[in-house]
């Protein structure tokens, strides 16, 4: 582990433990279906700890990005997995931070962690370098629902800039998909993009009712 990554990991720990409470995980875990433990912090409390835990680090290197997520995954509370994607959406860093963001999503994998990935760490690498964008073809082949999921939605917030015909493109190929998540997500895509372009969205849930599960149809057309 870098140095970087060793200081701020103990710093982390020491700041969360502190913060701790109990009651208040029992509640956590249980709205996330007991899958994971938590220390009990909520996300005002653990962003305010997580600041004072970056007080005087510099910019961490890719290196750095991929240690500190690596080490939050392997630790057993959610919070830790909840910094590292806060983490990671708030620095630049390099394509080959792509398969890290694979392994993250596709390990302890739920929609807390899965969305920010998506919306903010993937989409942003995919802007910056759209070499990636052929990986993203991919992810929305995948046999990994949660892959699928960052696929439909890594885009989320590019706008004016959306890749229309991608977009569209893996909601169409994944419309008959079973999982909920799945269907949840191209229905949030598609409602998001019609901010911009409602004509758009209309018009191709319009052209797939036959294809499109009724979650995807409401989701999308909820504000058209």
């Amino acid at each position: 582990m870098s140095e970087l990554a060793g200081t701020l990991m103990g710093r982390l720990d020491g700041e969360f433990t502190a913060a701790r409470d109990p009651v208040r995980a029992v509640g956590m875990a249980a709205y996330m279906r007991d899958q994971f433990p938590f220390l009990g912090l909520p996300s005002p409390i653990r962003r305010a700890r997580a600041r004072a835990a970056l007080t005087g680090l510099g910019a961490p290197t890719s290196d750095d990005l991929r240690a500190v997520a690596l080490a939050c995954w392997d630790r057993d509370e959610r919070e830790f997995q909840q910094f590292a994607c806060d983490y990671l959406a708030a620095h630049v860093a390099e394509p080959s931070l792509l398969d890290t963001a694979a392994s993250l999503i596709t390990t302890k994998s739920w929609w807390d962690t899965v969305d920010p990935l998506a919306t903010h760490f993937v989409a942003g690498l995919v802007r910056r370098h759209p070499v990636l964008v052929a990986e993203m073809d991919e992810w929305s082949r995948a046999p990994d629902l949660w892959l699928v999921r960052t696929a439909i939605l890594h885009q989320l917030h590019y706008g004016a800039s959306t890749d229309t015909a991608r977009l569209f493109g893996y909601c169409t190929a994944q419309a008959g998909h079973p999982d909920f998540f799945v269907r949840k997500a191209i229905g949030w895509a598609l409602r998001h993009y019609a901010r911009t372009d409602p004509g758009a969205v209309r018009a191709f849930v319009s052209a797939n009712s036959d294809r499109l599960s009724p979650l995807s149809i409401r989701e999308a057309t909820k504000h058209l």
